[in-house]
This record gives structure tokens, sequence and C-alpha cells, in this order.
């Protein structure tokens, strides 16, 4: 005796008087009465807000660039141009200043 494979595709652990208990495995009719789980979007990232600065230059940020690792960086006017064609690269999703017009959002857009 010990652990047998059950009809159901599962296994049978012995217990008293030689009887087994299913231990099922993989598909079970639990899982089938199991509901679904919405999960929300998730968040997405804001345009910097007006008291938030360049990592490059600590002039006024213009440009949010939220990372696949889940970082942020925050860029100028100037140096989210400038490394516009590196940041289309790694970034997951970017957010700019509605004043503002970055090159890289066209490249974004492919």
């Amino acid at each position: 005796m010990g652990n047998e494979l059950n009809d159901n595709g599962g296994f049978g652990a012995a217990g008293l008087g030689g009887s087994t208990m299913d231990i099922s495995i993989g598909d079970d009719q639990r899982r089938k009465a199991m509901t679904q789980t919405l999960t929300p979007p998730p968040e997405t990232v804001a345009a910097p807000a007006a008291d938030e600065r360049c990592d490059r230059c600590n002039a006024a940020g213009k440009l949010r660039v939220k990372l696949a690792g889940g970082g942020e960086l925050v860029f100028c006017g100037h140096h989210a141009n400038k490394y516009a064609d590196d940041l289309v690269k790694i970034a997951v999703e970017v957010a700019a200043d509605p004043e503002f017009t970055w090159r890289g959002a066209d490249m974004m857009a492919k």
C-alpha cells in the first residue's frame, strides 16, 4: 500500500482499513467551480507634477518614463528629446506634460 494513482488522475493515500482518500492533482471539481476574479487594470503613469525635477539636470520635469523593472524616471524637455531614441527602447509607459511635445511619442506608437 501507499500512494496509488486513482481513476481521477490523482493519488490516493492509504487510510485506516485500507481505504484511500483522493488527493487530486491538476484538474479537479473545486477548480472548475471557482469563479473568476477580476483584476483592475494596472495603474497608468501620470505626467510629472509641477514640482518634480529632471533626474538628469534638475530642471522642471516634462516627461515621466515607467521602466519594465518598476522604476520611474523624470526628464526635462531637453533631456527627454535628447534621449528619446533610447527611452523608447526601455520604456513600458510614458506620460508627458500636456504642453510638452516629446520627440519619442511617434516612435512609441509604432
